[in-house]
């Protein structure tokens, strides 16, 4: 289809190509905030979406990037389908085709790829030679399309590495930093390796990221977590590599301190839901859904409650749905001992959700307190029960879809 289209994968500006199991999102949306901060337009291209499609696909503009007009896409999903002229190819396939396409003739200086699923055989897996590869964390995710262990999944994701493109890689267990050097080693990659190459963390209020280029002392990254420092550093590190775009030191502050990515501990600030709820209870919603994403909230969820005043601690309450394809006993077995009750809830609209019931009992074989609720709304109700006559600080998570709804009920009149 690409051949049939004219390659619009081979007229693109830069390209960022990202995989890994964590930090995708966060890791080019760090890109895509600095690199506007600095003047450039930058095409991006995500998935999934949270709540209308058009989300995935981004056209560059100055001072920022927009969502792909829906008309305009259509448009474009039109064409790739007569082209197509039937035969066989997969939803992923033609909107990347589609993506491609709308960045192919669209100015801009650079475009951000996230991969869909694993790297070798993923369809964004067709730009010859991108300005980086980047490969955040890796851990267990889609084992049924990707292999059951970490160095299998690992080398899927190092099928991204070009020969003499630099790859960025972010912290990884040792499992996966073998596989990546060896496959880097074998196509000639040079790599920039977390740990190693690069240094980024936070010392006085402040984040420090340190190369053999130099220091940057910055602020801290808009995203909450520290998991998101790893995030940051990663995108520094890839800006730093990618020679055509030079940066100066303050866009990639303004970056860091403007950035944004919904459903990423992202605090709910006002809404329908937030009004069910008295006082100034806390929520929080995330999209994570595996057991290093659990790891990663359940660390940043502590880190909140290591500032509240000790005669003011606010107890912890889940609101949790996932997919039956996710380990929910790993993702939710971090929290064990950091939040007093789970309520459970089907994902509205997701056939593959797991059952309210199934996730409770998930929940409870690690040691939680779960218990199932109808729907969102109860499961807040209940919640704000829960915390009794203490203010509660409540956690949506579980599902990037369950997200979306979120977002979608909390945005209505």
């Amino acid at each position: 289809l690409l051949n049939a289209t004219g390659n619009p994968e081979r007229a693109l500006a830069p390209v960022f190509h990202i995989a890994g199991t964590n930090g995708k999102g966060s890791t080019g949306a760090y890109l895509r905030a600095a690199l506007e901060a600095g003047g450039y337009a930058v095409h991006s291209y995500t998935s999934p979406h949270l709540v209308r499609f058009h989300e995935r696909i981004r056209i560059g503009g100055r001072p920022k990037s927009a969502p792909i007009a829906e008309s305009d896409l259509a448009r474009l999903l039109d064409e790739c389908e007569r082209v197509n002229a039937g035969e066989p190819i997969t939803f992923f396939e033609i909107t990347t085709v589609a993506a491609l396409l709308a960045f192919s003739r669209a100015p801009a200086d650079a475009v951000i790829l996230e991969v869909g699923m694993g790297g070798r055989l993923d369809t964004t897996n067709v730009v010859a030679r991108p300005a980086v590869s980047i490969i955040t964390p890796i851990d267990l995710d889609h084992q049924a399309f990707l292999g059951d262990t970490i160095d299998l999944i690992a080398a899927e994701k190092a099928g991204i590495l070009k020969p003499g493109v630099p790859a960025v890689i972010g912290p990884q267990v040792d499992e996966a930093r073998v596989v990546i050097e060896m496959a880097a080693e074998k196509a000639g990659v040079p790599l920039f390796m977390h740990g190693r190459d690069f240094m980024a963390h936070e010392e006085a209020g402040a984040l420090v990221y340190q190369d053999d280029g130099g220091l940057l002392d910055l602020p801290l990254p808009h995203l909450p977590g520290r998991h998101q420092i790893d995030n940051a550093g990663v995108a520094i590190c890839a800006l730093r590599q990618a020679g055509a775009l030079p940066l100066e030191e303050n866009a990639i502050a303004q970056g860091l301190a403007n950035v944004e990515w919904p459903a990423r501990l992202q605090r709910l600030a006002h809404g329908p839901l937030l009004s069910r709820l008295q006082g100034d209870a806390e929520v929080w919603l995330d999209g994570g859904h595996n057991p290093a994403a659990g790891r990663a909230v359940a660390e940043a969820m502590a880190d909140l409650a290591q500032r509240d005043a000790p005669e003011g601690r606010r107890p912890l309450i889940l609101v949790c749905g996932m997919l039956d394809t996710k380990d929910a006993a790993g993702f939710l077995a971090p929290f064990r001992g950091l939040a007093t009750h789970v309520e459970t809830v089907a994902i509205p609209g997701a056939e593959a959700s797991l059952s309210a019931g199934a996730l409770a009992e998930a929940a409870r074989s690690t040691g939680l307190d779960a218990t199932p609720a109808a729907d969102l709304t109860q499961a807040l109700d209940r919640a704000a029960i829960a915390a009794g006559r203490a203010t509660p600080r409540i956690l949506i998570c579980g599902s990037l879809y369950l997200a979306g709804h979120v977002l979608v009920e909390n945005d209505r009149a």
